[in-house]
């Protein structure tokens, strides 16, 4: 999708977050790890890249095709972008809300993977609106300082 290695496993980050998330949540609510819960772990992990592809790839279009700078890019797609991620967790999590608090037939099957959804969402939802675009920047802001420093040893090349 980007072309190249460091934006793509910058995207799959959330996925441990998104886990850690959904087992504290499996913990704080003392409920084991079943199968039910492990089919919640996959839906999870891909409802997290998907809001990490969301705001790089957004941040990455407005840097190519806005031709913003780096922090403007990045503070420009969090904010623009801040919306979209919320309404993803949001929608998620209340849409498997009840199956989370549900005590009836199949409960014991339902609880588990909604819990898991529900706590890595949450985790996942911090994570690609505050830690990614950091992370972006730590890794792409030296992209810029070699540019930078290039474009100067030709000017000092043109002076001197």
């Amino acid at each position: 999708m980007f072309g190249n290695m460091r934006d793509g496993l910058l995207m799959f980050t959330g996925v441990p977050f998104a886990l850690t998330g959904g087992i504290f949540a499996l913990w704080l609510r003392d409920i084991p790890l079943s199968i039910s819960a492990g089919v919640g772990f996959i839906a999870l992990s891909g409802v997290a890249v998907l809001n990490g592809l969301v705001m790089l790839a957004f941040i990455r279009g407005l840097r190519e095709k806005e031709g913003l700078s780096l922090d403007d890019a990045i503070q420009t797609g969090a904010l623009t972008r801040l919306r979209p991620v919320l309404m993803t967790a949001l929608v998620a999590s209340i849409g498997f809300l009840p199956m989370a608090l549900a005590t009836g037939t199949g409960a014991e099957v339902q609880r588990p993977l909604a819990t898991v959804v529900i706590g890595g969402i949450l985790s996942s939802t911090i994570l690609t609106l505050l830690v990614l675009p950091v992370l972006y920047r730590l890794i792409h802001g030296r992209d810029t300082s070699n540019k930078d420093t290039s474009i100067d040893l030709e000017i000092r090349k043109i002076q001197g």
